[in-house]
């Protein structure tokens, strides 16, 4: 299937991708384009729009609470997988501005922002950071195991 969302990636349009390729579309062909033209994209291509406005997976809110992209993906597609809800809370966190927000979600942050700036375009970015997305989730489903947990020293 095609998949079209807006050019310069950063959280949510990468973390999209990864769950797209890893959970739901086994040969998924991603097109970036300007913000104004996804939904025009969409038509012409036969394309499913995700992380824009006016696209059925973007944003939402649930008794007020904020979701992003990441997670309409998960609902549209019936997601059930545990670390994988889990690492929503973590996109989540990273991407939205939500109460409780995991420790991961700034890191995941400032790593989207650093894969962005050396990759040469949005296609690039995503084969960057793929590898990191699939050690997070292998991360998260560690710590939910018990097998893995954040540590913090001080020197």
């Amino acid at each position: 299937m095609k998949w079209v969302t807006r050019e310069k990636a950063k959280v949510d349009r990468i973390a999209c991708p990864w769950v797209i390729s890893r959970f739901v579309d086994k040969d998924p062909e991603f097109i970036f384009v300007p913000k104004e033209k996804v939904l025009e994209v969409a038509k012409s291509e036969g394309a499913i729009p995700f992380d824009t406005p006016g696209a059925e997976l973007f944003h939402y809110e649930v008794d007020g609470k904020e979701y992003v992209s990441f997670d309409a993906v998960i609902r549209k597609y019936k997601l059930s997988d545990p670390a994988l809800l889990e690492f929503a809370r973590i996109v989540r966190g990273a991407d939205a501005n939500i109460p409780d927000v995991p420790p991961e979600s700034q890191g995941l942050e400032a790593a989207a922002l650093g894969f962005r700036q050396i990759s040469k375009d949005d296609h690039e970015n995503m084969k960057l950071q793929f590898p990191f997305y699939d050690a997070m989730y292998a991360y998260v489903k560690g710590k939910m195991e018990g097998k893995a947990k954040l540590e913090h020293s001080v020197k």
